[in-house]
Formats: structure tokens, sequence, C-alpha cells
């Protein structure tokens, strides 16, 4: 099993862990790369978010074996058997935990800041790292949790070594593990995009997480388009009275972390969102589909409809990359009167350029977003930008790429979009 990025792993390890989210559960992040695991486990769930910070404790002049480990609370978990075998004295013990709880403390409090960590006692406790190599961080932070109080342990991973997976199964009340790959030799193998993650990611998906959640539920619907039938997440308008659908050429809209991490700060501003996908699976492979240009805004005019008929309010499109393109084009085919037709578009990374050829017809407010390192992108969209004759904007993510995976710079396109969308759709709406 090969998973694309953390993300996808985190998504697929939700889809496993389904009947737990029933018991209420806590799902904790081992920093840095469980963390984002863990926040697609958390979001699907409906389950409380934390980070468990735990920092083992290793013998003197030997320190990759670990006596135990330390974890916030004071608690402390010691393998009185490898003392023994170490010859490790009481003062040792004493220095290497003075050593490392100030570590503790200083990686807890950059990761969570001043939010109090959530409480154990009693509940289920679902622990997440992003792969096993050998297991002993995660069975520390298991031991931790369970010495915080912790009713029952489950330690979820997307992929470890079978040998691993066998003897931590017997050291937790539960283990679920996607894949155990024979010929196991590192855990970023079994990754398309295994980058590293930051802190600031870590503070971001943390704050994000504990940020009040819109209270209004994500059903799974079938959007009629083009003459097929594509899957969709629907969230109803709030006190925004507007709705933006979610365009991406590759058809990963539904699933795209980051289209979702967009979709989160709208639904939370009182936004309503239709995340769905453009192309069926068999289309997607073949890469010609994705830019294919009048079929994807054939099919988002056609969502729009459909969405319109359902939640009769204004509605604006967010495209990404290609699916930019077939946002400017269908707005450019339909009205912007009040309740129907498309009212505002926002574009990240996107190439408008690719719809050229109407882009004097667009009537509907645009706002093209484009990191600053993303220099050709860029430049497609300033020339983009001088086509267009309606109300429009160019904003630069200062230091931003293509993906916007820098620390920061997709809050910043969330923000910058959820104040397009309410200050021109929630105002037609009153």
């Amino acid at each position: 099993m090969l998973f694309a990025d953390r993300a996808d792993a985190g998504q697929r390890l939700a889809e496993a862990l389904r009947p737990l989210a029933a018991s209420d559960p806590v799902v904790l992040g081992l920093p840095r790369g469980g963390v984002p695991v863990a926040y697609r486990v958390a979001r699907e769930l409906g389950a409380a978010l934390d980070v468990i910070v735990v920092r083992k404790l290793g013998v003197p002049h030997h320190p990759e074996l670990g006596f135990g480990a330390i974890g916030e609370g004071g608690v402390r978990v010691i393998s009185e058997d490898i003392v023994r075998r170490g010859r490790v004295s009481e003062a040792d013990v004493a220095a290497v935990e003075h050593a490392e709880e100030a570590e503790l403390l200083r990686r807890a409090r950059a990761f969570r800041g001043k939010r109090p960590r959530i409480p154990l006692a009693g509940r289920t406790v679902i622990v997440v790292d992003d792969g096993i190599a050998t297991g002993a961080t995660a069975l520390a932070a298991c031991e931790v949790a369970r010495a915080q109080g912790a009713a029952r342990v489950v330690l979820a991973v997307p992929v470890a070594p079978p040998e691993a997976a066998e003897r931590l199964g017997g050291q937790v009340d539960e283990l679920v593990c996607l894949s155990t790959p024979h010929g196991f030799s590192a855990v970023g193998e079994w990754y398309r995009d295994f980058g590293q993650t930051p802190d600031e990611e870590v503070v971001s998906l943390l704050a994000r997480a504990a940020a009040p959640a819109s209270t209004r539920p994500t059903v799974e619907v079938a959007v009629e388009a083009g003459g097929v039938v594509l899957p969709g997440a629907l969230t109803e308008p709030g006190d925004a009275g507007a709705l933006v659908v979610f365009a991406h050429g590759s058809g990963s809209s539904r699933h795209s972390p980051r289209n979702r991490a967009v979709a989160e700060a709208l639904n939370r501003a009182g936004l309503g969102t239709l995340l769905f996908d453009l192309l069926t699976p068999d289309e997607e492979a073949d890469r010609a589909n994705v830019f294919d240009i009048v079929t994807l805004a054939g099919r988002l005019v056609d969502a729009t409809a459909w969405v319109q008929r359902r939640t009769p309010v204004p509605v604006g499109v967010f495209g990404a990359s290609t699916g930019a393109a077939a946002a400017l084009r269908a707005a450019a085919t339909v009205g912007t009167e009040r309740g129907a037709g498309i009212g505002a578009v926002v574009s990240r990374g996107g190439r408008p350029d690719l719809a050229r050829d109407c882009l004097g017809d667009v009537r509907a407010p645009t706002l093209l977003i484009v990191g600053g390192d993303d220099t050709r992108v860029l430049e497609l969209n300033r020339q983009a930008q001088a086509q267009l004759h309606c109300e429009s904007r160019l904003d630069v993510v200062a230091g931003a790429t293509h993906l916007f995976e820098e620390p920061g710079a997709l809050d910043e396109v969330a923000g910058l979009a959820r104040e397009w969308f309410t200050g021109h759709l929630a105002a037609r709406s009153a």
C-alpha cells in the first residue's frame, strides 16, 4: 500500500478506525509527522485532537537504549529491568529525567501554546503516528497515555514492518495498521510525498482542530453533472447564507487536504461548501481530461444549478489549478443575478490562462491568489487579470510555492478566500 502523503494516510486510517467514533475518543498525534495523520483521523471521526509529547530516557553512554519515558503531568514510565541490567544509578536516572523534562515542557508549550492538555482519564485514546520503524517512541507514548488515565489505548499507524506490528500488538489494547509490508526498510518509502513536517505545521493543525467547529453536518451527496453522477460532500450554509463550490481539475476535490482545510475555514465563517469530484476515477486516469476545461466547466455549471435547486442561495466557486480555469469559464457561461449563477470566484494557484478566450465575459468578482515563489504561474495570473473586465484582485502570498505548503501559507489563502466570499456573497443574500 502506497500513500500519497500524510493527509491521504490519515484519511485511509480514519476509515479503519470508524467503529471507534461512537466511543468519543481522543486522538493524540506524535510530533512531528504523526500530527498531520492524526488531524485527518480526528476530523473524520469528529474527535478531539491533541499532541502527545514524550521523551525517551536513555541509558548514559548508551542513549539509544531507553530505560523509560516521561510525559506531561509528571508521568514517568521506568523499566526497572533495564535500569538494573544497565547499571543505571539513581543519580543517573534523576539527571537524565531532569534534562529531558526541560525539553518536554519546551516542546509542549511550543506545539500547544496556552491551550490546556486534553484530560485522558477514562477515555478511549487513539495514538497516531505516520508509521513505525522500531516502535519504541510509539509504545512509550501509549504507556504515557495509559499512565495519564486512559481507559483504552489504541495505536494506529498507516504502515509498520511485520515483526514490529506483531510485537506492539501484544502491548496495547488494539493495534490498527493498514499495511505490514515485507522488505520494510523505512517509513518514507511507503509515501509518495514524505517531506518533513515543520513545527509550524504542527502548531497550525492543532490550532485549527481546537477552533470552534461548524455545527452543521457534512453529508455525502451524488451530484448530477454532464451526464454522470459524481460523489460530493455538502455542508449546508450557516449564518452567511451563501455556499461555495470547490473545483479541482485533478478530480480530487473531496479528498484534497488543502481544499478541505479551506472549506473548514469557510464553514466556520457560516458559509456552506460543496466539494465534489469533477472527473470519475476512470476519466482521471487519462491526464488529458484534467486539461479539458470545456468539459470541466460544463460539469461545474451543472453542479452549481444542482446545488441551487437544493439550496437556493448565492453561490461562489473556489478553483485550484485547472479547476480555476473551469471556474472562470463557468462564470462566463452563467449569469450572476441574485439567486442564480456564480456570484464570486477565488482561484488558488490557478491556471486562468487556460480560459483566456472567455476571460472578458466573466462578470463575477474574481480573486486570484498565487504563491510569491510560484513565478511562472504568477506571471500567467498577471496576464489573465489584465483580460478580466470584472472586479478583480491579485493577491500574492509571500514565500509560498505552488501548493502553499509553507507554514501559514494555506491559512492565509483560507483567510483571503473567506473575506472575498463573505464580502461578495453574504451581502447578496441579505
